[in-house]
């Protein structure tokens, strides 16, 4: 069985989860590993994933073996599988752009990123690493807020001939102009902004979705999250913050009975708290009216290590792309896109989503597609609409089934 060959942008923690898992579950048999959603998609089970390359900016990791790099600060991640061999491949100085915060100066680098003093890579030395290395797939886990930079390596994939996996809220594959380009090229694209295997948005989604099929009308509601990883670090700075607040609001909104006011949800990071590392806390609180319009309230906190949560996705939707390339299928995966990420290009209900998943893994006809009544008018970010090489930017619309 060939590898399904990937290439790593940012080689923090989401990256050193998903490599430790690649090797854990290589020691697995079916029957005793725990915490995945499919142990074989297609014929491809977790341990055939193979990084062939990787970049990222800071000095503790650039020139380091990848299986160095995922465990050099400023990752802070739980660490399940120490045993992680040397795979020949060197993370290679990338490009900054807007991947770095200049706030991040004004921390200990034990917690922040530190500059590596390289030359950064030119467009056509990405694309000749992603073509000698033999690299399928592209994985996108720069900071939150990277526009420019995801815009570049978004590029430089369509350039190599490389499909794409855009795990962070940079507006790609739920923006037409770009999803436009990979269809015409005929690489397989999910994003956008990954959604953790049980964490707040998930959670948020189904519990908005619980109200809506019981007859509760939800009122007001927030979701507020504390972290002490890079994440939340970078996210100090609220000017990055525009695409990351639409994607995990309209994840919420999407599956309300009606729209909620603006002024009666808030959904999004809230502080950093650098003692909790990697660890992630999420608060929910929903106000509603049930029978008789009676008042009623819920809270729920929960705890996860954020970058685990995260690896227990990707490693699926890495294989979904896999299918697609085999297939010769191009452009948006709706099903793995809607059930993976938060901010696809068409919401679906998650149950829906899922059963859509289902069977584009089995190779079966996708479901009727959902239009959402209650979709917002424009769910592109004002920030994200200086889409390079191309002229046909346009918001999605209620009406193209957001």
């Amino acid at each position: 069985m060939n590898k399904i060959k990937v290439a790593v942008v940012g080689i923090g923690n989401c990256t050193s989860s998903l490599i430790q898992g690649i090797h854990y579950y290589a020691q697995k048999t079916p029957e005793d590993a725990i915490g995945l959603m499919h142990w074989k998609i297609g014929d491809y089970g977790p341990s055939d994933i193979e990084v062939v390359a990787a970049f990222d900016i800071d000095s503790r990791k650039v020139g380091k073996d990848v299986s160095e790099a995922i465990f050099a600060e400023p990752n802070c991640t739980k660490i399940f599988q120490s045993n992680v061999p040397h795979g020949g491949v060197t993370v290679q100085m990338g490009r900054v752009l807007d991947g770095f915060s200049d706030h991040m100066r004004d921390y200990d680098t034990r917690r922040s990123f530190d500059l590596a003093d390289e030359r950064e890579a030119k467009e056509e030395e990405v694309v000749r690493i992603l073509r000698e290395s033999g690299a399928e797939i592209m994985l996108n886990y720069l900071p939150v807020g990277s526009e420019q930079a995801t815009h570049f390596y978004a590029d430089c994939a369509l350039k190599a001939q490389v499909a794409l996996i855009n795990n962070i809220p940079v507006f790609i594959a739920s923006n037409p102009a770009w999803a436009d380009r990979f269809h015409r090229e005929n690489l397989p694209i999910i994003g956008d902004d990954i959604k953790a295997q049980l964490g707040a948005t998930i959670v948020h989604r189904v519990l908005t979705d619980l109200f809506k099929k019981r007859g509760v009308e939800i009122e007001r509601t927030y979701q507020l999250n504390t972290g002490g990883n890079t994440d939340f670090l970078n996210m100090l700075n609220r000017s990055r913050l525009a695409s990351k607040k639409i994607s995990k609001t309209e994840a919420v909104q999407s599956v309300a009975a009606q729209r909620i006011d603006d002024e009666n949800i808030h959904v999004g990071p809230s502080d950093y708290v650098p003692w909790q590392n990697d660890n992630k806390l999420c608060f929910i609180r929903m106000e509603g009216k049930l029978f008789g319009e009676v008042n009623m309230n819920l809270e729920l906190r929960l705890s996860v290590e954020d970058s685990p949560n995260s690896a227990g996705v990707a490693i699926d939707a890495i294989r979904c792309t896999k299918l697609a390339l085999e297939r010769g299928q191009g452009g948006v995966l709706d099903g793995p896109a809607a059930y993976f990420c938060k901010h696809p290009p068409r919401q679906y209900p998650d149950d829906q989503a899922y059963r859509m998943t289902e069977a584009f893994i089995r190779g079966a006809a996708p479901e009727p597609e959902v239009v959402w009544a209650n979709a917002q008018e424009s769910v592109v970010a004002p920030a994200a609409t200086d889409l390079a090489n191309s002229n046909s930017i346009r918001p999605l619309h209620a009406g193209s089934g957001t």
